[in-house]
């Protein structure tokens, strides 16, 4: 017994002694040897000219006749006069109501890049406009921050792109790879006449990117728990989406009298089903290399259980899914949406219909969500109908030069801080781009807060002129490192 208690103990010691060393060797990599790059710029001039941009109410509604082409219009006729040089100097060809320029390089061997972003933005929400601090297409500079919708998404992207390119034209830079800047007027609704538009334009005119580069993700600051440096998170795939009906059947009738089980009660059933039982996922692929990285960078607890996956892995799943942000990561989401029945108080419907959406993993399609969902509910009075809806992206390659060359320019305009491949939970133009693209990246080199998120198609969209000006140096490094071989 003695022996027993002894080897025990012995055994213990031996997996914290593991475990320790496991968790000592999980250190974030060697200091790149990279030199801080020192790119001047007139701060107040680069906010002005956004300023002015959100003055354009270049909102794109789901119903076409909303549409005000003469904002649309006044942004196109602003862009070719506020950036003469780009306009001047670069072919430029227009798509529907999409800009699209293109930077001859020295070596027409190479594949181009695309560097991209669009200037159409969503609707204030109705009623809400009394919330703002600053009203929303004012592009209102008040204490060194500028206010007004498509501040974050995606202007900032948008005439980022454009002052870096004027900013490099001045410079003399010449490029040795072809770049593409394309701005997109209808992102927010779809992408159909813009993105889909450069893209089927590019294909016939055999051109294949070596990569692009479009909104997404941001450098989170304070946004990872337990991290306290900056974190470049360059999305290297976007989830799909489909809408499926669930639809419970039942024979109706008058609510005075109510059978044990009704179309609600069968459809209610059915919804509970599907929240207690989500779509499987995991800490693997992707997410495994992203979390990987920027677990490096976390204090010793947090760091430990994602050194010892081979012990902690259960845990740091129900973690990671107990979270909206970090389960969406890891699995496809469910999430109902909208639900009809009965036409009156008093009777009992025929029909009773909930509308789910999910948004889909790379690891799933929309044939293997439906699948799914039938095996989990379907029954004699309850059948699953598609809506709609798109796959997921491929899952573009982050150790290719592309994703590296994004990496080293937000270690120059930054510092060593971390970088990690990460996993757009929405959706953007890259939909399209990467079809004519065999990498698509999704990243603003712009720093996100917490304070920040609620902007997002929300109120008090804002970003503060540093900001900003650092975005824009993000920018210059990021064509003029793309374009150089």
């Amino acid at each position: 017994m003695k022996r027993l208690i002894i080897a025990g103990i012995g055994a213990i010691g031996l997996l914290i002694a593991v475990v320790v060393v496991r968790t000592l060797m999980h250190q974030p990599p060697a200091a790149t040897d990279t030199d801080r790059v020192e790119i001047e710029l007139n701060e107040r001039a680069l906010a002005e000219r956004l300023s002015q941009s959100i003055q354009f109410k270049t909102i794109s509604f789901q119903s076409p006749e909303l549409k005000d082409q003469s904002q649309f219009t006044g942004f196109i006729d602003w862009v070719h006069s506020s950036y003469p040089l780009v306009h001047s100097r670069l072919e430029y060809v227009q798509l529907n109501d999409t800009m699209l320029y293109r930077w001859p390089g020295s070596d027409s061997s190479l594949k181009p890049i695309l560097v991209t972003g669009h200037y159409d933005v969503v609707p204030v929400i109705p009623g809400s406009e009394d919330q703002w601090q600053q009203p929303p297409f004012s592009g209102a500079i008040v204490d060194g921050v500028i206010w007004g919708r498509g501040a974050l998404d995606d202007k900032s992207g948008v005439l980022g792109i454009l002052e870096a390119a004027t900013y490099l034209l001045e410079a003399g830079h010449q490029p040795v790879r072809t770049v593409y800047l394309s701005f997109g007027h209808d992102e927010e609704i779809g992408g159909p006449e813009g993105a889909a538009a450069v893209a089927a334009y590019l294909a016939d005119q055999g051109v294949q990117l070596a990569w692009s580069l479009d909104e997404g993700s941001f450098i989170f600051d304070g946004l990872i728990a337990g991290v306290d440096s900056l974190v470049a998170a360059i999305n290297v795939a976007e989830k799909g989406s489909v809408t499926l009906d669930i639809i419970a059947a039942a024979e109706g009738g008058h609510s005075s009298m109510p059978p044990k089980t009704s179309a609600i009660t069968d459809l209610a059933r059915a919804i509970t089903r599907l929240e207690e039982n989500p779509v499987p996922g995991g800490l693997e692929g992707l997410a495994a290399d992203m979390f990987d990285r920027i677990s490096r960078y976390m204090p010793f607890v947090p760091r430990m259980f994602f050194a010892n996956q081979w012990l902690f892995g259960g845990l740091i799943d129900d973690q990671l899914s107990a979270a909206p942000t970090t389960n969406a990561m890891l699995r496809t989401t469910t999430a109902p949406t909208m639900l009809s029945g009965s036409v009156k108080t008093n009777v009992l419907p025929i029909e009773a219909v909930a509308t789910v959406n999910f948004r889909i993993h790379p690891r799933d399609s929309m044939d293997s969500v439906e699948n799914y969902v039938t095996d989990l509910v379907a029954s004699d009075s309850i059948s699953v109908r598609r809506r709609g809806g798109g796959n997921p992206s491929a899952v573009s390659d982050w150790k290719a030069p592309g994703y590296e060359v994004i990496a080293q320019s937000m270690r120059e305009i930054h510092g060593d801080i971390p970088v990690a491949p990460g996993l757009m939970i929405a959706a953007s133009d890259s939909r399209h781009y990467g079809k004519v693209a065999d990498n698509a990246y999704r990243f603003n080199p712009i720093r996100l807060t917490p304070d920040l998120l609620t902007g997002f198609h929300g109120t008090n969209e804002k970003i503060s002129v540093t900001d900003y000006a650092q975005g824009v140096r993000g920018y210059i490094r990021i064509i003029a490192q793309g374009t150089a071989k």
